[in-house]
């Protein structure tokens, strides 16, 4: 570790001596590496039951930086076995923990066989909530034998930025500008 005048555990040497910049990498392939999968050690551990990739497609280098270890590069992603459909800008290149897959085992690193997804388990709503539910449906239904509500356990709400700034807005708008 430069200027911290630290040395890194005696375990951590093997893996840095084995890992770089994804553009130190690059710079010594042909093409720059265009073709070839690269992944990170932070991915093979996290989960390495599924592979986790880029394939790059295109590569700028910087060729006024020392050693050509700058630039972006592009390529598709492969996130625990699911590939994304179009390339986009690598991210984190940078990091140094970036790992080049030899050609001879791409086909073996690509291997993943997809484990089906359970299925989403429901369960019944706690009894006063059940109640109202009943009674609601039977009011908008006329009377008409309702079944059973229950509550799936899987929660396929993303709660993004945007739905944060739009309830933010609304707040906004009932309270009124503070003076």
């Amino acid at each position: 570790r430069p200027h911290t005048r630290k040395t890194l555990p005696v375990l951590a040497w093997q893996d840095v001596r084995r890992e770089s910049r994804l553009f130190s990498l690059l710079s010594g392939l042909r093409m720059f590496g265009v073709g070839h999968l690269f992944t990170r050690k932070s991915w093979l551990t996290e989960h390495p039951e599924a592979p986790s990739y880029w394939q790059v497609t295109k590569v700028k280098v910087d060729y006024t930086a020392e050693n050509m270890d700058h630039g972006r590069a592009w390529g598709v992603l492969t996130y625990k076995g699911k590939q994304e459909s179009e390339a986009k800008e690598i991210d984190k290149v940078m990091y140094h923990d970036w790992r080049l897959v030899p050609k001879h085992e791409e086909e073996q690193f690509k291997l993943y066989n997809p484990v089906p997804e359970p299925p989403i388990r429901y369960v019944s709503y706690p009894p006063l909530l059940r109640a109202m539910l009943l009674a609601q449906r039977q009011k908008d239904e006329l009377g008409s034998a309702a079944e059973e509500p229950t509550l799936p356990l899987k929660r396929d709400v993303l709660l993004s930025k945007e739905y944060f700034r739009s309830q933010e807005k609304k707040r906004e708008r009932q309270e009124g500008t503070a003076v």
